[in-house]
């Protein structure tokens, strides 16, 4: 019997609390670690109390033709990220990683070659954590040291999408 490393064990949690997205779109599922406690998750849907894109029916963002990466403002989920680092204090996040796992909501396969959008990566930086892994398949994934978002600033970019 092989054991699962420390990083797809961690994956395969993001990966499951992505089952809880209601994303027509896409399914992410984000959990936070530090020092092997799991400080908390997050998965993308709309704010409490409001009506998911499950319930309605529909994507305003595919409705109006927005490619991926753009125009947020019209989408009704908070993002994985976003809700993992809302549901967790700031002093248990510094020095910490963020796990992510994309899945398909037809299929649950997973998704590789995402990351996290700008906005996002501007709340990773401020929340204090310090690695962002992301489910390429079952077995890899892709390290992102949060420093390098810092240093190589996107925002300044004029690149819109992903």
């Amino acid at each position: 019997m092989t054991r699962v490393s420390k990083h797809n064990y961690y994956l395969d949690i993001a990966e499951t609390v992505s089952e809880r997205s209601t994303c027509l779109r896409k399914r992410y599922g984000a959990i936070i670690v530090k020092n092997d406690v799991i400080i908390s998750t997050g998965y993308n849907g709309a704010p409490r109390g409001r009506k998911n894109c499950t319930d309605i029916g529909s994507c305003m963002r595919d409705t109006l033709g927005i490619p991926r990466g753009e125009r947020y403002e019209l989408c009704r989920s908070i993002h994985a990220e976003a809700n993992a680092i809302i549901a967790a204090s700031r002093e248990n996040m510094l020095g910490s990683t963020l796990y992510m796992c994309c899945t398909s909501p037809e299929d649950g396969s997973v998704i590789g070659g995402v990351c996290s959008c700008m906005m996002c990566k501007r709340l990773v930086i401020n929340a204090g954590i310090e690695k962002v892994i992301i489910r390429e398949d079952a077995d890899h994934y892709t390290v992102y040291d949060v420093d390098d978002w810092i240093k190589t600033d996107d925002s300044l970019s004029g690149k819109f999408g992903y």
